[in-house]
């Protein structure tokens, strides 16, 4: 028996340092898989992994850009490195919404408003180049992202936009405020209500009036989009659902729409500033 102890005692030792040995691994790949490496060129077709929701992948964006002048070298890197900011905090959405809302969380509430902010961006990175030389185009496929390796939300091409059930249902749709990003009403969830916009805008240009009419007019039908989403998401997720799913993806899109309307204007005269604070909706009932 005395001889046998010893024996015992080295298996315990061996086994309990095994155990630990076991648990500092998985805490350095957890840390390493949390922490992630920072892509140098703004969303470098990088794929993060988060503990459980799943991986968001987003595509290259600098590799796909053409000769950048010298003159737009600045403002081009600074937006793409705000493309890497905004899947950082994609990302933390991700994790602190695990089990939230129902099948369309994820597409509605991070994927759509990731998309959202990297199509603003990436719109001002080709606008950058086009006050040099030719402005390039199509790279507003490389906003959207998806979610891989378990997560619950579809790719994200679609997302960004009211869901199938949304689009497919029919609803009122809102008819106040015509051009100017009025508000506009939701059966049963209440009634969104956004600044007006075009009382806000100096004098527009001859040369830039179709632009702003036409992002006017979109200002509304994005204001419809939200509508038709707060009247087919009703009674899902928790108390932030609204804020994360409906009002978070449309001051987004307004954000970009109404930066397109300053930027239409200060091609010929002085861009309008502060129209920004005209981006966020509320919801009344």
């Amino acid at each position: 028996m005395s001889r046998a102890l010893p024996k015992y005692n080295k298996r315990r030792v061996a086994f309990i340092g095994g155990a630990a040995a076991v648990v500092l691994s998985g805490a350095v790949i957890a840390g390493s898989a949390l922490a992630g490496t920072p892509a140098k060129s703004g969303g470098a077709a990088q794929a993060r992994t988060l503990a459980g929701p799943g991986t968001i992948t987003c595509p290259d964006v600098a590799s796909k850009l053409p000769s950048i002048p010298a003159s737009a070298k600045a403002e081009v890197d600074r937006n793409l490195a705000l493309l890497q900011t905004q899947i950082q905090e994609a990302d933390k959405r991700l994790q602190t919404t695990v089990g939230q809302g129902g099948p369309n969380f994820v597409n509605n509430a991070v994927l759509g408003p990731l998309k959202d902010k990297r199509a603003s961006t990436i719109d001002r990175i080709a606008i950058a180049i086009g006050r040099t030389t030719t402005r390039p185009t199509g790279l507003g496929s490389l906003a959207a992202c998806t979610l891989n390796a378990g997560g619950t939300g579809a790719a994200g091409g679609g997302a960004g936009t009211p869901s199938t059930a949304a689009t497919q249902q029919s609803g009122t749709a809102t008819t106040a405020g015509g051009n100017t990003g009025g508000s506009g009403g939701s059966t049963g969830s209440g009634t969104i209500t956004c600044p007006d916009v075009a009382s806000k805008l100096p004098s527009i240009p001859a040369s830039a009036k179709a632009e702003v009419d036409r992002n006017l007019a979109l200002l509304q039908t994005q204001i419809q989009e939200a509508d038709k989403r707060l009247q087919t998401t009703v009674g899902q997720g928790g108390p932030n659902f609204v804020n994360n799913a409906v009002l978070g993806p449309l001051k987004d899109k307004r954000a970009s729409t109404i930066d397109r309307i300053a930027i239409a204007i200060g091609r010929t005269t002085t861009r309008p500033t502060g129209l920004g604070s005209l981006a966020a909706c509320t919801l009344t009932k």
